[in-house]
Parts: C-alpha cells; structure tokens; sequence
C-alpha cells in the first residue's frame, strides 16, 4: 500500500522539488490522510497504534521507491518522547489533531552551534516564571521548523553539573510554533546540499507554559532519548530503503547497458561491487531489525539503535557510491535521480550522529574501553 501511494510521487516530482528547494507537501498530506504517519499513535488517540517496526515499514519503502522520507519522518520518532513521557493531559490535547492531520509535529529541537554532538552543553534555557518558562537560546540544523505546528525542544533549566551526570538539569519542552513565531522565536532558513528544509532557530525571551514540560523537570536528557534512539532506528530503515533503491538501480542499468558488445554487469568488476552492497544491505536490515523489536519490547535498545543506524548508513553509502560508479557519466545527471539519492543519502554519515560517536559510544559502553574524552 505505501509503494502504490509512492508511485503516485515518482522521480519526476522529486526532482521538481529538489530543484526549487520546496517541501514536499502533496506528499506528506498524502501519507497524513492515508493513515502512515500515525501509525505509533495508540488508537485511543485515533491513530494505528502499530510497533516501531511498522513505522520503519513505511520510511523503508518511501525511501526504496525513490522518495525521501526526512520530510515528515519527525512525527514518528517525536512519539518516542510524547508516548513514553507526555502526561495524559498532554497526549488527550495533541495526539489527536497530531493523528488527524491537523496539527503537524515535525521538529526535534536538540543540536546547537555551541555543542554540536555533545548535549550535555546546550546553552539554551528555560527559566521559570509563573506559569511559564522563558526559553533564550540558539538552535542549529533542526529540520521542518517552518512546516511544523509543534517542536519537541531541549533546554537546560538548570546549569550543567560539575559533578555527577552532565546530563542533569535539562528538560523537554512542547513548543506550539505557531504561537511562538514573532513572539520570541525567529526562524532562519539554511540553504544545504539536500533539500531537507533546513533552519536555525534564535530564542529570545519565547514564553512556553508550564503545562506544556515533558516527564519531570531536569529529566530531559532520558526523555529525550527515547525520541533519539526511535530517530536512529527509523533512519537506519531509510537507509536500507536507499541501499535497496540504489542497488536495485545499479542492477537493472548494468543489465541494460551495452559496452564492447554484451551488457557491463557480465563483468566483474561491475558484478562484484553490487553484490557486495546487496550483503552489506541485508546484514544491515537485521540489526535494524532487532534495535525494533528491542524498542518494541520496552528493553534497552541504545547500542542496537546506534549500530542499526551505523551499519545501515554506512550500508546505503557503499551502495550509492557503486551506483554512481556502475552509471559512469550518467549518475552524474539529474534525469537519472542517481546524484539527488546520492546527496540525501551522505548525510546519514553525519546526522542523526556521527558514525565516529558511534564508534566511541559503542567502544566505552559495550566495550569497556576508556574514554576519550
């Protein structure tokens, strides 16, 4: 059923978009009233009330068909942080006009200029005023803010600790943008290399109420987690969404294409690579696919999540490369769609995480290795 509604949305529509840097909003109000981005929101809110696994479904076969889920792919990790964290008051209130397409919650409100990968030294605040909290600060590439009626936003209410956990003292905010904007909240458009609708956010003196703190002030980092480690698995499925799509790509142009009289992929040297992303491929779904059903259980799943997503990624990468290898001048070309998939797939190397934190978070937690830094 997704592949029938992305048919609908072919390269040609992707294309347009990525050319005029717009949102793919036909798109996305597709997937909302057909029911595929409430899928993790319990039926008694109005949505599916389905497991993570079917959300990593849905991003799997948008991204496998040629699409890109990074559009509204927020609105199902988000619900890692509302769904475990949120009050019953908080969940009765948003999830279902979030469900039901009248309310859009596509930004995640974490990374900043100053800190980079390491959250512990976000400098934004919120400090408490009544009713209120009063939030000053800076974000960086936070995605989908202008086509967002909600944000799920880091702050610290209190200073990072000297002792103890770095991690004490922040606290999760539900921001309604569309109360905020001109109001304390400016919005600053980032021109990138993908078309993800990037932004920077400056905070000054934004009032957000006090009903609207997520879990127990101070406790932000845990609950926030639980939406990061949601986001590294459903990315990790995008990923092997790409993998597939490039490889799949790679084969049919290597079957079709005739060089000194018989088709390129009877050599080698073109088999072998292509091969060689289709294992890496299907290896990387299988840890995708346990880091699901481990969140699914409600066991920890943070060095599944971070593996899925470093595997998968690196998964869709070697894939890619071969693509555009296997294609020669023509995955150069835009008609091809080869370099669009091409640049939105690179930034998994990066974002959500870096592989190299990855590798330390993996080294030290797993490993017993020391610490770095």
């Amino acid at each position: 059923a997704v592949a029938r509604l992305c048919d609908g949305y072919g390269g040609d529509y992707w294309r347009r978009l990525d050319a005029g840097r717009q949102y793919p909003t036909e798109f996305v109000s597709a997937l909302t009233a057909a029911g595929y981005l409430s899928v993790l929101i319990p039926e008694e809110y109005g949505g599916s009330g389905l497991p993570l696994g079917a959300a990593c479904a849905v991003l799997e076969e948008i991204h496998r068909s040629g699409g890109n889920g990074g559009a509204c792919h927020a609105q199902m990790y988000t619900m890692g942080t509302l769904l475990r964290h949120g009050s019953e008051q908080q969940k009765r209130q948003f999830l279902p006009d979030i469900a039901a397409g009248r309310l859009r919650l596509q930004a995640f409100g974490v990374t900043e200029p100053g800190s980079g990968t390491d959250t512990s030294r976000i400098r934004t605040t919120a400090v408490r005023d009544g009713d209120d909290y009063v939030v000053n600060g800076q974000k960086v590439f936070i995605s989908r803010t202008e086509h967002s009626d909600l944000m799920v936003l880091l702050v610290r209410t209190s200073p990072r600790p000297e002792r103890g956990s770095h991690t004490d003292g922040m606290s999760v905010l539900l921001v309604d943008l569309r109360a905020a904007i001109g109001k304390g909240l400016t919005i600053r458009p980032i021109d990138t290399m993908m078309n993800h609708a990037t932004t920077e956010l400056f905070f000054d003196g934004l009032r957000v109420p006090v009903t609207n703190l997520i879990g127990r002030e101070g406790d932000g980092f845990r609950c926030i987690l639980d939406g990061m480690n949601a986001e590294r698995i459903l990315i990790a499925a995008e990923c092997i969404g790409d993998a597939r799509w490039f490889t799949a790509k790679s084969s049919g142009y290597a079957c079709e294409r005739e060089v000194f009289g018989r088709p390129i992929g009877a050599n080698q040297g073109v088999q072998f690579p292509i091969a060689r992303a289709h294992i890496q491929t299907e290896a990387a779904a299988l840890m995708v696919q346990q880091a699901a059903d481990l969140y699914d259980a409600g066991l920890a799943a943070g060095a599944e999540a971070n593996m899925a997503k470093l595997l998968a990624s690196e998964a869709a990468w070697a894939a890619a490369d071969t693509c555009i290898q296997t294609h020669g001048g023509y995955g150069f070309t835009t008609d091809y769609d080869v370099e669009r998939k091409f640049r939105e797939t690179r930034l998994y190397q990066v974002a959500p995480i870096s592989t190299n934190l990855i590798l330390s978070f993996i080294a030290t937690r797993e490993l017993g290795l020391p610490k770095s830094f």
